[in-house]
């Protein structure tokens, strides 16, 4: 029989419809696999316990004739999102111990649809950073490995907890968050799928906050399919969150079809960058030949103001981490350290509970927020913003979606680019104006390098057009045949 770790979401609803196997019996498998690999370092907490129980009751309501969408499907979630009486700490010592009284929207959604939570996942504090080496519990190691190589390899970040326990095997699907690539970055050095979606889409209520008009939940899975499925229990308008769009949400599953005939491709040549990999540069090429083998059409466009979005990035994200990390100060939740007055206490508590990554983003968004500096780096900052969201519009007008890298290198080694913050910042070159632009994004993998890791491939759409979104990146994913997995796995 099949290793039960081994098949896709979409075949565990068949199976689990067919009752060849149950949600208890899935779920003991997946937490067996993270027992065994644990020096992965994916999960900050394992929920053994609950996880049996939520698969009980799961197999419970499928007796019952109650099954959901995800019914007795095991998930890893992002330790950013809060969870009812599962300790969450966005991986700073400033939260840890802290225990939410609440559900975020996203995770109720995911158990309305009868998902099993396996625990949660590691992560770069606060969701700052592109490496997965900024948690206070320690790196994430990439389960991928160089050809003839041992040196361990970052998954990526934010997210990088959940998209390795993916590539891993410790859970068939995880969320993420992506403020400016944390979910496609990971998922492309991961060799899986990720999925950001519009800004919207998702509710934000209950996800520990980085920078509010950037946040958006978003999933990871081994096929497109499978993220279409988590995608499609995990979104919906909330009125708790004022940002969420009050809009039904499609049948993502039923758009994985792989037709693309006489979709239009839009190819930017501003993406070509300096210190991007050549293999990067050949896999995009070999990338829109197979769009246009699956009969879509490749077509030039332009987006002019994409060389400013990494800068502008830089200072609205610290910026709103700014005013957002200003309520953890030792007094309602998590660490506190003593002083002699309140305000020495918020200065030891906040000293000691952030690490130098959140520090650095405090700092530099307090600055570009003061007087003096608002106008001239703030201010200036959303009028570039809007600038590069004008470009995507204009682009497509003349394409559906838009084919670029993910990322501009493979993954690289633990510990490498850590001195050097700007040269880290630059893993989201690719991934940042999308975010900036609120629309939906899918990283796809589509090849290995020379070392034998794993590539990926960007597609971006319209705003709330995942449906376009999804059948691209089905026909992509047919179309590169992917089926690597890391040695070991």
């Amino acid at each position: 029989m099949t290793d039960l770790a081994d098949l896709t979401i979409a075949e565990m609803r068949t199976a689990l419809a067919r009752g060849d196997t149950t949600a208890g019996g899935l779920t003991e498998a997946f937490l067996g696999r993270m027992e065994a690999h644990r020096q992965l370092n994916a999960f900050i907490t394992e929920t053994p316990e609950r996880a049996l129980d939520m698969a009980r009751a799961s197999d419970a309501r499928r007796a019952r004739g109650e099954a959901g969408l995800l019914e007795g499907v095991p998930l890893a979630i992002k330790d950013l999102f809060c969870t009812d009486g599962v300790r969450t700490t966005a991986a700073s010592h400033i939260l840890d111990g802290f225990t939410p009284p609440y559900e975020s929207t996203v995770t109720a959604n995911l158990w309305k649809a009868g998902a099993v939570l396996l625990g949660k996942t590691n992560l770069d504090e606060f969701a700052m950073g592109s490496s997965n080496m900024t948690s206070y519990f320690g790196g994430v190691e990439n389960p991928w490995k160089r050809r003839g190589d041992n040196h361990k390899l970052v998954p990526g970040g934010s997210s990088g907890g959940s998209a390795a326990a993916v590539a891993a095997r410790l859970a068939p699907g995880a969320t993420g968050t992506d403020t400016g690539g944390s979910i496609r970055q990971p998922a492309s050095f991961c060799g899986i799928v990720g999925i950001k979606p519009t800004y919207g889409r998702c509710s934000r209520w209950g996800i520990v906050a980085f920078a509010s008009s950037l946040d958006q939940a978003g999933p990871f899975a081994h096929t497109v399919l499978d993220a279409a499925l988590l995608l499609q229990a995990m979104a919906g308008h909330d009125p708790k969150d004022s940002t969420s769009a009050p809009l039904e949400v499609p049948d993502f599953a039923a758009a994985c079809t792989g037709e693309v005939r006489g979709l239009r491709v839009g190819i930017p040549k501003e993406y070509r960058v300096d210190g991007m990999s050549p293999e990067i540069e050949a896999l995009w090429r070999k990338g829109v030949e197979m769009l246009r083998a699956a009969g879509a059409e490749p077509v030039d466009v332009s987006l002019p103001h994409t060389k400013y979005a990494l800068a502008t990035y830089y200072i609205v994200a610290p910026a709103e981490c700014s005013s957002n990390l200003a309520r953890y100060d030792g007094v309602r939740f998590g660490l506190r350290v003593p002083g002699k007055d309140l305000k020495e206490m918020y200065d030891n508590t906040r000293a000691a509970g952030f690490g130098a990554e959140v520090r650095r983003r405090i700092l530099i968004g307090t600055y570009v927020l003061s007087a003096g500096y608002y106008e001239a780096y703030y201010n200036k900052a959303q009028r570039v913003r809007s600038l590069i969201a004008r470009d995507f519009s204009q682009a497509f007008e003349k394409c559906d979606v838009i084919l670029t890298p993910t990322a501009p290198t493979a993954a690289f080694a633990a510990g490498d680019k850590m001195d050097d913050p700007v040269t880290m910042y630059l893993n989201d070159v690719f991934t940042v104006p999308t975010s900036m632009a609120g629309l939906p994004g899918i990283s796809v993998p589509a090849g290995l390098d020379n070392d034998g890791l794993p590539l990926g491939l960007q597609l971006i759409g319209r705003a709330f057009d995942e449906v376009t979104l999804f059948r691209a990146a089905s026909a992509l994913e047919k179309a590169a045949a992917f089926t690597a997995r890391p040695a070991g796995f």
